[in-house]
């Protein structure tokens, strides 16, 4: 008898043992809780900021002028996106300029553009950006 009692005894202590474990686990949880949901709002909100790539160059990339990283949202139209990042002349979504740089007056060039190494098939105001777009718009002689 003496032996039941001795191992009722222990099973008791250890519950109580891991009872007060379970509360201070859950005091400490609840700064622990408040901490993830701040990491996970901040992850969310770099996950909303979603980076394409911007190359501008010349003659089938033979000259780079720029090449820049930038932010879009959810659903982004290429042409916004330019407008929003370089300074844009254009007319009807076709891109005559960008940061000053066009055809000169009766040069038979014009911008192109490739997104992920392929030429887009739609005008800017019409490509739906996707994360890790690696978008070129080149001035080049027209073909």
């Amino acid at each position: 008898m003496k032996e039941k009692s001795w191992w009722l005894w222990l099973g008791s202590l250890l519950m109580v043992i891991g009872l007060l474990s379970g509360c201070a686990d859950e005091d400490t949880g609840q700064t622990d809780s408040t901490a993830d949901t701040e990491q996970g709002e901040a992850q969310q909100s770099e996950e909303n900021e979603e980076k394409v790539l911007i190359t501008l160059s010349e003659n089938e990339g033979e000259e780079v002028f720029t090449e820049e990283e930038v932010t879009i949202e959810e659903n982004a139209i290429l042409l916004d996106v330019m407008k929003e990042n370089f300074e844009i002349e254009e007319e009807n979504g076709f891109i005559s300029s960008i940061n000053g740089i066009g055809p000169q007056e009766g040069e038979e060039r014009s911008w192109m553009y490739y997104v992920n190494g392929e030429m887009a098939m739609v005008g800017a105001q019409e490509y739906e950006l996707s994360p890790g777009d690696e978008v070129t718009f080149d001035l080049q002689a027209w073909e």
